[in-house]
């Protein structure tokens, strides 16, 4: 035996270290690797987070453009002022009733349309495309179609129906519904939820693909009905799809500025934050109050998705354990 292999083969000798020049070369390579991405990440910082930067700090400050001679540090005052000024308040309130309503209603419809679509039938491919469709469209112009082509009360689509299915019946007064005056903010959840639906849709349909088919076959033998094979185990499959997807169109619903700018303009109670920000931001000049308005937002968009990445990283592990 030589020496060096005694010395290796001996009890409670550690083995000989890397030498200064292995790990040299170990950290050159490691830097080699993350190199090409390094551009993209500073990109990245430069994009989102020194806009954000700029955004903490401005909301720090009591600044309107109108007199900037009173620039100054105003503390947590925006802050404060967010959650006691009654517009600011109202669109908080606003922003949660829009959001509530548009994702459990998407997630209701997204499961029926869902169920209906893992069925076999012929043209199935054509009826998923032409249900994807709304959420494909640009989110200005879903709400200018609503706006103009539904649910104008001259001309729209549903106001025309309810003439024709009236002149069906020999009747000349049809009721005409004016829903943006009416119901404005049910309008804009009605157009929220017709191009959110399919999101859902696609999410659950996914999540029912997924199901575990022996366990169905079996309980289909046993003699469960298809309400009980639903409600104890296709409907608890489901829960972490349904929460995937409630958190992820949760995530956007609350930074929806389109739908209110072009339906409503924010007026009739219908003014979510973001659209709030914008009025207090270019029409009131409140850089300090819009900033901090801004932050709130970003904030409560930060825990919806913590969540959010939460119920995927659970899904990953759980098709991982399969």
């Amino acid at each position: 035996m030589t020496t060096a292999t005694a010395r290796v083969s001996r009890p409670g000798h550690s083995a000989p270290k890397p030498s200064t020049n292995a790990r040299a070369r170990e950290r050159a390579l490691a830097w080699a690797r993350r190199a090409p991405l390094l551009p993209a990440l500073i990109f990245l910082i430069i994009v989102t987070q020194l806009p954000f930067v700029v955004t903490l700090i401005i909301s720090f400050l009591n600044w309107n453009s109108l007199r900037p001679d009173q620039t100054g540090f105003a503390g947590f005052g925006n802050y404060v002022q967010v959650l006691t000024d009654p517009d600011l308040r109202q669109a908080i309130f606003t922003t949660i009733i829009l959001t509530v309503s548009v994702v459990l209603a998407s997630l209701a419809i997204g499961l029926g349309l869902a169920l209906l679509l893992d069925k076999k039938f012929i043209g199935r491919g054509l009826a998923r495309t032409l249900l994807i469709a709304p959420f494909l469209v640009v989110p200005v112009a879903a709400a200018l179609i609503w706006k103009h082509a539904l649910l104008n009360p001259t001309y729209g689509l549903i106001n025309g129906i309810l003439t024709w299915v009236w002149s069906l019946f020999g009747s000349n007064t049809p009721p005409q519904p004016d829903l943006l005056s009416q119901a404005p903010l049910a309008a804009v959840v009605v157009s929220l939820v017709w191009q959110w639906t399919p999101f859902m849709m696609l999410i659950l349909l996914a999540g029912l693909q997924s199901r575990p088919m022996d366990t169905v076959e079996a309980a289909q033998m046993d003699g469960a009905s298809s309400w009980d094979i639903f409600r104890h185990l296709t409907l608890p499959h489901l829960r972490q799809y349904m929460e995937l997807g409630g958190l992820l169109g949760a995530i956007y619903i609350v930074q929806n500025f389109d739908a209110v700018f072009t339906l409503t303009s924010g007026g009739l109670g219908t003014a979510n934050l973001p659209y709030a920000i914008y009025q207090t931001f270019y029409f009131a000049n409140e850089y300090g109050l819009a900033s901090a308005a801004g932050v709130v937002v970003v904030i409560g968009t930060i825990i919806v998705a913590t969540f959010a990445l939460r119920t995927v990283f659970s899904l990953f592990k759980k098709e991982a354990a399969r």
